[in-house]
């Protein structure tokens, strides 16, 4: 819901020059003992006979040494980020400078208005700047992280045990900005205006955002070193480790670290725990899904498309305590009409064969639905940009609402659904396919009953406790 690297800005090009702005040049401070940029060795390289020789010069590590989470600094370097986020938007936002509301009536106002997916912003915004915005967060927990700082990218637990716990973390702090007390909601009441309200940055920014971590770690481990292994010229390397990992290098900054440092302690990795070390059903299960809702009956219309998330703690070998939030948009609708649906929704799982590979399911879930109904009038629309073109005022979200009658309806609702997951390895699951049916109870809309629907899930399963 920003346009700059993570906020608004009116070029994706922009967005990428200021970020490479505050990694290579922000850091006026970037000095070894001797007056020349410091950086940190490469594996591989070798150091020179020279005592000022470019690239071997170590960047100091200022986090303490201790094991566990380093929560202090942790949340001291979030806020930090948090600050730049927010600083940035202050000044370059008029909207978020004079939102024209009451400060907690328009934090209400947000929270109240979200719903859906879509949230106005381009896709550079949506699934480049916000999955920058998870990286950069994640890598802060990383670098805070004791007892994963330094895995390795490849093939072992480790590694991939510390960047869960990382999206964790990204996901937390994704939360905070977009609806916290520190947020778009309050600081600016972003949420609260058409066409900023949808869910996608809240799920873009940790998910998308960790694989943006991993494809940055697969950079480093090989195009970097690879770069570096070919020279020792301090200026190339150095623009190699910010430009190509530019979401560490800007968690660098927050901790107060040069943005090319690297630990670069690279330990043995560990590919394969003792036997029986860990159980072959998790504790906790998270489920990224695909779904696919149709309206049956004759005032059925079109389908609504879209996503959502999924939690599951484990009670028993053969029963999980499941809470579930998905929103779809409603497609085929008439001209100048929109429409989109939001559930969340808790209740039980049943499992059979659940320490097999293969294994079936049932579930009962009950909970809410908010079904949100926008109708466009053509007239009222080219009046309102006719008066703008005679004033030279240009249109604002604020004027959508102008010519937008818009129609909430929120109900209880309760889903049946079955379906069969498949075990790729110890972390990572499959769901093949689940079928479900929801009955919810609210109005109608443009005399079309949506209060039943028949939905198709899929989707990727990270497993917790068997690794």
């Amino acid at each position: 819901m920003h346009r700059w690297l993570f906020m608004p800005v009116s070029s994706f090009h922009a967005q990428i020059a200021f970020l490479l702005l505050l990694t290579l040049v922000i850091p006026s401070c970037a000095r070894g003992g001797d007056g020349e940029p410091a950086l940190a060795p490469s594996a591989g390289s070798q150091p020179s006979e020279e005592p000022d020789a470019p690239g071997v010069s170590p960047a100091p590590d200022t986090d303490p040494a201790s094991p566990g989470i380093h929560w202090r600094n942790l949340f001291l370097q979030s806020f930090e980020f948090l600050g730049l986020e927010h600083g940035f938007r202050y000044a370059t936002e008029e909207s978020t400078r004079h939102p024209h509301r009451p400060f907690f009536r328009g934090y209400a106002n947000s929270l109240e208005n979200l719903h859906g997916w879509a949230d106005g912003d381009s896709f550079s915004t949506n699934y480049v700047g916000h999955s920058m915005q998870g990286a950069v967060s994640g890598f802060i927990f990383v670098q805070n992280d004791g007892d994963y700082r330094d895995a390795v990218f490849g093939r072992n637990r480790q590694y991939w045990k510390s960047r869960l716990r990382a999206a964790a973390w990204a996901l937390a702090y994704s939360e905070q900005f977009e609806i916290g007390p520190l947020s778009e909601a309050s600081v600016g009441n972003v949420q609260a205006a058409f066409p900023q309200q949808g869910f996608a940055d809240q799920v873009v920014s940790p998910a998308v955002g960790l694989g943006w971590m991993i494809a940055e770690d697969a950079i480093d481990r090989s195009l970097v070193r690879s770069i570096e292994s070919h020279t020792e010229n301090r200026y190339v390397r150095i623009v190699a480790r910010s430009a190509l990992n530019p979401s560490r290098s800007l968690a660098n900054l927050m901790g107060g670290k040069l943005p090319w440092y690297r630990d670069r302690h690279d330990p043995v990795p560990s590919h394969a725990p003792p036997a029986g070390a860990y159980p072959v059903i998790p504790s906790f299960e998270f489920l990224a899904t695909a779904r696919l809702q149709q309206i049956p009956g004759d005032g059925g219309r079109g389908i609504c498309v879209g996503g959502g998330g999924t939690g599951a703690f484990r009670l028993s070998p053969n029963w999980q305590l499941v809470g579930d939030v998905n929103g779809c948009k409603l497609l085929h609708l008439q001209t100048n009409v929109s429409g989109d649906s939001l559930t969340w929704m808790i209740g039980l799982r049943r499992i059979w064969n659940s320490e097999k590979r293969w294994h079936p399911y049932a579930q009962i879930l009950a909970g809410g639905r908010k079904m949100t109904w926008e109708e466009i009038d053509p007239v009222k629309k080219a009046q309102v940009e006719a008066l703008a073109a005679q004033t030279g005022k240009p249109l604002d979200f604020s004027d959508h609402f102008l010519y937008t009658h818009v129609t909430e309806a929120t109900g209880l609702a309760v889903t049946a659904a079955a379906g069969l997951d498949v075990r790729v390895n110890s972390a990572i699951g499959i769901r093949v396919g689940a079928f479900g049916y929801t009955h919810s109870w609210h109005s109608r809309f443009d005399g079309i009953d949506y209060s039943h629907s028949i939905e198709i899930t899929s989707g990727f399963i990270l497993r917790w406790g068997t690794w």
